[in-house]
């Protein structure tokens, strides 16, 4: 079972935040929800309070699997602007670590010069923050330790192939099945 956080910053996009954890959760992995402000209670940029299961300062990120950044605005400024999650970025990213970034998020990863000759997506528009990428324009990329994702429409593609990482294919597109996500994209 991977151990997963994922940072809630006031401001995040909502898909792009709990359907990860949603689809992480039902795959058995281990997802801490963690909150980078000074409140548990966090708000989304859509006006959605959501619990996170930890503060900042009560983690230990060294046993951590994979890290991931949902976006929105200015949730991802949000994240950008927490010293503690950057620095928490650059340490996993050193010990080759996974890290997932969506939307607006993949900016933090430009702004630490994690996706210098790497490809990489974000939500059009924010590709000026990607810093030394090359920009895709997919639903997700994956570029070795880091994937990216587009926006919102791509939380679900992105939160399976994340799953995929830790299950494996096969176990993947049985949970795809039963969440009749395969009906939804035409595989069914």
């Amino acid at each position: 079972m991977a151990k997963i956080y994922t940072f809630l910053a006031n401001g995040f996009e909502e898909i792009e935040a709990l359907a990860p954890v949603d689809i992480l959760r039902r795959g058995n992995q281990e997802v801490v929800t963690v909150s980078v402000t000074c409140n548990l209670y966090v708000e989304s940029s859509h006006g959605v309070t959501v619990k996170a299961d930890h503060l900042f300062e009560e983690v230990d990120l060294s046993d951590a699997d994979m890290l991931l950044l949902p976006g929105g605005m200015p949730g991802s400024a949000n994240l950008n602007n927490h010293e503690g999650v950057r620095q928490a970025l650059i340490a996993q990213y050193e010990r080759g670590g996974r890290i997932g970034a969506i939307c607006a998020a993949p900016m933090v990863l430009g702004s630490l010069g994690l996706l210098e000759g790497r490809r990489a997506t974000c939500s059009p528009g924010f590709e000026v923050y990607l810093k030394g990428a090359e920009y895709t324009h997919e639903l997700f990329t994956i570029d070795g330790n880091i994937i990216t994702g587009e926006g919102p429409a791509a939380s679900l593609p992105y939160a399976y192939q994340i799953l995929s990482f830790f299950i494996g294919e096969e176990a993947v597109r049985t949970l795809q099945h039963k969440m009749q996500y395969l009906h939804l994209i035409g595989e069914e």
